[in-house]
C-alpha cells in the first residue's frame, strides 16, 4: 500500500519511511522543510512533496494519493511555543485540523503523535490514559487540542484514526544544531565537540526515553492491523532514568565530558514515566529497546554521520 508521511523528512519521519520502504510499501512524503531535510530523504526511492499542511489544496491532493496517512508534521519545541504561541497554534492545531478534513474527505486511516506534555502539572507517576491533563505550555497545549479534534473525528465521523503520546524520543537523524534541539542530540553533539554540555536545573529531572525504532514499528505494525482507539495510547515502556544518570552513561563515551548548569526551563515538566499496559494491551510484541544499547547506537550515528551532518546543516564540526 501506499503510505503518506507527513513531516517525513523530519526526525522520526525519516526513521519511519526507511523503514516503511524495507517493508515494502510505496510512501509520499510531505513536509515544508522547516525543520526536515530534503537531504534525509532525496536518495530514497519515494515521492516527495515540499509544502505545508496548512496549504489545503496541496495537502488535498497528498491524502488523495495514499491509501493510509501518518501525521508526524508539527512545530516541535516547548521553549519555542512559549516564544511563538500563535505560530505552535496554527501548525499544530489548525494543521492537523487540515489533515483530519483531508482524511474524512478521502476516508483515510490517520495515525496522528501528540506527545507526553499534554499532562504537564500533573504529577502523578507512572502516567496512563486515564489521567486527567493540564499541559504547561502551549506546545503542549496544542498536541492535547490536536489529539481531542482527532478523537473527535472518530466518533463524529466514524473516521479511523489512532493518537499516539510519545515520550521523549530519541535516535539517528535528529537534529542537534538548533536553539530548540531536544536535551540528547544537543548533548552528543556538545561531547563530540569537546564542548560542555547544558544542564538545566539540577539534573534530576527524569525522562522516559524512547528509542526511535520502538514507536516506527509500532506505527508499521497499527498500520498493517488499522488498529484504532477511542482513546490516545502512551507510546513509552516505563522505562525511567535522570538525566545525572545519563551524564554518568555518556561519561563512558566521553570520559572528559564537563557540565554546564544553567537555571531550570519554564513549561518543562519535571518527571516523565508511562505505564505501558494500554500500549502492551493494543501491541502485545515487545518493541523496547534498553536505553543504553540505544544511546550507544546513537552516539555511533552521530560520529558516522559527522561530516554530513555539519555540510547538510551547516553547523560548525
Amino acid at each position: 500500500m501506499k503510505i503518506g508521511v507527513t513531516g517525513g523528512a523530519g526526525f522520526i519521519g525519516t526513521n519511519l519511511v526507511q523503514e516503511l520502504l524495507s517493508n515494502g510499501h510505496d510512501v509520499s512524503i510531505l513536509d515544508d522543510l522547516s525543520t526536515g531535510l530534503k537531504s534525509n530523504v532525496e536518495k530514497l526511492d519515494l515521492e516527495m512533496i515540499t509544502g505545508s499542511i496548512n496549504d489545503v489544496d496541496v495537502l488535498d491532493k497528498f491524502v488523495a494519493n495514499v491509501d493510509k496517512v501518518v501525521h508526524l508534521a508539527a512545530r516541535g519545541s516547548v521553549p519555542r511555543s512559549i516564544k511563538n504561541p500563535l505560530k505552535t497554534h496554527e501548525v499544530n492545531v489548525m494543521g492537523t485540523l487540515n489533515v483530519l478534513e483531508a482524511c474524512r474527505k478521502y476516508n483515510k486511516y490517520l495515525i496522528f503523535s501528540s506527545s507526553s506534555s499534554v499532562y504537564g502539572s500533573n504529577t502523578t507517576l507512572p502516567k496512563n490514559e486515564k489521567q486527567w491533563t493540564n499541559p504547561l505550555s502551549p506546545y503542549g497545549a496544542s498536541k492535547l487540542s490536536g489529539e481531542a479534534f482527532a478523537n473527535s473525528y472518530g466518533s463524529t465521523y466514524s473516521l479511523p484514526v489512532l493518537v499516539f503520546r510519545f515520550f521523549n524520543v530519541f535516535g539517528p537523524w535528529q537534529r542537534p544544531d538548533h536553539d530548540y534541539a531536544a536535551v540528547l542530540p544537543k548533548w552528543i553533539w556538545s561531547a563530540m565537540n569537546n564542548e560542555p554540555i547544558e544542564v538545566h536545573g539540577d539534573g534530576k529531572q527524569t525522562r522516559d526515553f524512547t528509542f526511535v525504532q520502538t514507536p516506527v514499528q509500532i506505527i508499521i505494525d497499527a498500520i498493517k492491523r488499522e488498529v484504532t482507539s477511542q482513546t490516545p495510547i502512551n507510546l513509552a515502556y516505563g522505562n525511567r532514568i535522570s538525566l545525572l544518570e545519563v551524564i554518568e552513561i555518556l561519561r563512558e563515551s566521553f570520559p572528559n565530558l564537563e557540565i554546564m548548569n544553567s537555571p531550570e526551563r519554564l513549561g518543562d515538566v519535571r518527571n516523565s514515566q508511562n505505564d505501558p499496559s494500554l500500549l502492551k494491551e493494543y501491541f502485545p510484541s515487545d518493541y523496547s529497546v534498553d536505553f543504553k544499547d540505544a544511546l550507544s547506537t546513537t552516539i555511533d550515528w552521530y560520529r558516522d554521520n559527522f561530516s554530513r551532518i555539519v555540510s547538510d546543516i551547516g553547523i560548525r564540526g
